[in-house]
């Protein structure tokens, strides 16, 4: 599965043949660079870098001396990925676009989630709330009782209750292709992905 690093532009749609709205987002596709290929007996581990740093002040020397060796540019950014064997690239060069997918294969995306903040269990877990009359007072948001009785006389971990919303890792399997714009460097999938606008995420082709 070769995994490659991109940003989420935003939304659009196009229409399809019946009137209907087909769902789009855009997504800029980053110059990876492949800076690594460790063959080993079942697959290659494809290393990708992108980002190209200028001032190398603050970078490990050790980073330093690996780019050297490889006589490559510096990167600030590195990504791993296990690849089929038939997939074999050079050091050094940028990934060809050409050869990796076309219109109407198939992506999984992954992305962080927008952050909500801290939310309440209607809003965190779709929970109905309690009552709104027969004496319940200022407390028609809440989630009710969260324990038992003295046995076992605790709160289970993983009980649905108020907290922290969003800002979790969530990959989106399985979205076609609609249009690809190779001088650009950009893509749209149909439906929508996680994060925000600007945001990186992490393409995935099954079939490499």
């Amino acid at each position: 599965m070769l995994e490659i690093i991109a940003k989420k532009i935003g939304m659009t749609h196009s229409y399809k043949n019946n009137g209907s709205t087909n769902p789009l987002t855009i997504i800029k596709i980053y110059d990876n660079i492949i800076i690594d290929v460790i063959k080993n007996n079942n697959n290659n581990i494809i290393k990708i870098g992108y980002s190209k740093i200028s001032n190398t002040k603050n970078i490990n020397k050790s980073i330093i001396g690996f780019f050297n060796k490889k006589n490559i540019p510096i990167y600030k950014y590195i990504r791993e990925s296990n690849t089929s064997k038939l997939y074999n690239p050079s050091i050094g060069q940028p990934i060809n676009y050409n050869e990796i997918f076309k219109i109407g294969d198939k992506v999984s995306v992954q992305g962080i989630s927008s952050g909500k903040g801290f939310a309440g269990v209607m809003k965190r877990w779709n929970f109905s709330g309690l009552e709104a009359s027969h004496g319940v007072s200022i407390s028609h948001r809440s989630h009710g009782s969260t324990g038992q009785r003295q046995d076992p006389g605790k709160t289970f971990k993983g009980k649905k209750m108020a907290g922290h919303l969003g800002c979790d890792k969530i990959t989106v399997n399985n979205l076609n292709i609609e249009y690809i714009d190779l001088e650009n460097l950009m893509i749209a999938v149909s439906g929508s992905i996680p994060g925000n606008n600007g945001q990186n995420i992490v393409l995935k082709f099954k079939n490499i």
